[in-house]
């Protein structure tokens, strides 16, 4: 700073000088600049020949660094200016060389695979003329992915069963030992959630179908559960909250004034209720408790008395806050499962009517879109699609194939077209974040590094979560399986462990999640099997009262009839 004092100094004396020798006609005297004050300057950089300002992303283990600088360089003070360091503190071997005089050419020897690198060249570096440099230079690198496989090939269809298999652990294993009940997350002790133990009592079907266990064993876990949903778990208006404890049954806050009845779980859990009762048709004593205690909860939940006496059903109540929460249950997102239900209730006075799915759900059309994203129409929904979750989770047990209504001509091509939508988002990554590709994609809501999100192409943070494409495998089944196989081959030694794939991962920020989500490791065995022999899907749409709950709302599918 001094030396820059000194020169903005030293300037202006050199005019004042002239001026005064002009003024008094005699010569003025000379002022020299000390060789230690000269300085010279950056001037532009390419990594791999390509300019992309100061951060690089997806670098190759070798790459080339080109910086110009303004004059020529001396080669004996690279040593003491130049560093190159991961995130870590620790250092990289690196070679320089020059070239034309002014460009300074570093090249990293072997680099780390995904590992941040920060190139700095200090002001210590000179020029043959014994200049200084003006500022700092730093160059920010992340490397990219090992590409080598991490564990043997196998067929595509060993590869998902054994995805599912691996799942499967979650839910089976993992299981809460009280309540047989799903716990929301790997790490949550004795809090099990609603929603996400109902998609592990669809898993506990599919582990039958692809024997992982017996059905004498499904049967007794899902009899625990039920047993715990019957004798133990706290019902508002046969309503289930959110979380509960897995020993005693007591709700567990999902949020201040998210303390009671939460609509939307339920729908989750009562979709796979039916499906099993569809499935353990047998005639003997243990099956046909099991029907008649599935059926009993089924007809205790009071849907139509969530609606405030208005033509929409709300998501929360609360025995403390009462409705506080204020959230009305319309598309286009995770839900649409909550109608049907409620249309389809056993019990007349449960029971919603077209109108209140028109108002409410469909808001009388205004969740309609029609626009076109990358060269894909999307029917409904907000831009881009939203979070990939809304395709899957009401369709673990509704049939998208065929189905439509008034809104929509065909369900699955709403479906497919949002998850297009997000595969082509990822391919284009318009952010440039490190990894993105068509191997490598899928935006939903998970875990990030700083907590969680619903991400979305409105809500890119650089985190894919891998159950956001392989739960899209219904719909985008070659998009879906080149991704499964990427993060099973590539990223395998990252993010597979005891319960499959973990939550999610940033290339970017270099993050890999340690977690497993119900929800989201549920999403994946039951869209799995779903691609795969749809059993979900025919379990669920055979319930006769699902049959006509949906025509009375207006559907039509093959599936209904």
């Amino acid at each position: 700073m001094m030396t820059r004092l000194r020169y903005r100094i030293v300037l202006p004396l050199l005019v004042l000088l002239a001026f005064n020798a002009c003024k008094n006609k005699e010569p003025a005297p000379v002022v020299e600049i000390s060789p230690a004050d000269s300085l010279f300057s950056f001037m532009s950089l390419k990594v791999n020949s390509v300019f992309r300002g100061f951060h690089y992303t997806n670098v190759n283990k070798t790459p080339v660094i080109e910086l110009l600088f303004s004059e020529d360089l001396d080669p004996d003070s690279f040593d003491s200016s130049l560093s190159l360091m991961d995130n870590a503190g620790s250092s990289a071997q690196f070679t320089t060389f020059i070239e034309n005089g002014r460009i300074l050419v570093v090249q990293p020897t072997g680099l780390k695979p995904i590992t941040h690198y920060h190139l700095n060249i200090t002001t210590g570096l000179r020029s043959i003329k014994d200049g200084r440099l003006q500022s700092e230079v730093g160059v920010d690198l992340t490397t990219a992915i090992d590409s080598s496989d991490k564990f043997p090939r196998i067929s595509d269809s060993a590869l998902l069963t054994l995805v599912q298999q691996q799942t499967f652990k979650y839910f089976y294993d993992f299981g809460h030992p009280v309540s047989g009940m799903a716990r929301e997350r790997n790490v949550s002790a004795d809090v099990v959630t609603t929603g996400g133990s109902g998609f592990g009592v669809m898993a506990l079907l599919i582990g039958v179908e692809r024997k992982f266990i017996t059905r004498i064993e499904a049967l007794a876990r899902i009899h625990k559960i039920v047993d715990f949903l019957t004798h133990k778990a706290k019902r508002y208006h046969g309503a289930f909250p959110h979380w509960m404890n897995g020993v005693t049954g007591e709700t567990v806050p999902f949020s201040p004034f998210d303390d009671g009845a939460d609509l939307v779980e339920t729908s989750y859990m009562m979709e796979a209720l039916l499906a099993a009762r569809q499935y353990f048709n047998g005639t003997d004593t243990y099956e046909t408790t099991l029907r008649n205690n599935i059926n009993n909860l089924w007809r205790a939940v009071e849907w139509n008395w969530f609606r405030q006496k208005q033509n929409v059903l709300y998501w929360h109540w609360s025995p403390d806050f009462n409705f506080k929460m204020n959230l009305p249950i319309q598309g286009w997102n995770e839900a649409m499962g909550v109608y049907v239900l409620a249309a389809s209730a056993p019990v007349d006075s449960n029971r919603i009517t077209k109108s209140v799915y028109d108002s409410g759900w469909a808001n009388n059309g205004i969740y309609k879109n029609g626009r076109s994203f990358y060269d894909i129409t999307l029917p409904l929904g907000p831009e881009y699609g939203g979070p990939l979750f809304f395709s899957h989770f009401s369709f673990h047990a509704i049939n998208p194939d065929s189905l439509k209504d008034a809104y929509v001509n065909n369900y699955y091509t709403q479906n497919q077209n949002q998850s297009l939508i997000n595969y082509r988002y990822c391919v284009a990554n318009p952010q440039n974040y490190n990894g993105y590709s068509y191997a490598c994609w899928g935006l939903t809501a998970s875990d990030n590094s700083h907590g969680y999100a619903a991400h979305s192409p409105t809500n890119d943070q650089g985190v894919i979560s891998p159950t956001a494409a392989i739960s899209s495998m219904p719909y985008t089944p070659w998009e879906s399986m080149n991704a499964l196989r990427f993060f099973y081959y590539k990223l395998g030694d990252k993010i597979w462990g005891q319960y499959g794939f973990t939550d999610a991962f940033n290339l970017t920020d270099i993050w890999f999640a340690n977690s497993y989500l119900a929800i989201d490791q549920g999403a994946e065995i039951v869209m799995i099997e779903n691609y795969r022999t749809g059993l979900i899907w025919k379990l669920f749409m055979s319930c006769p009262e699902i049959k006509t709950g949906m025509k009375t709302l207006g559907f039509s599918s093959p599936h209904l009839n």
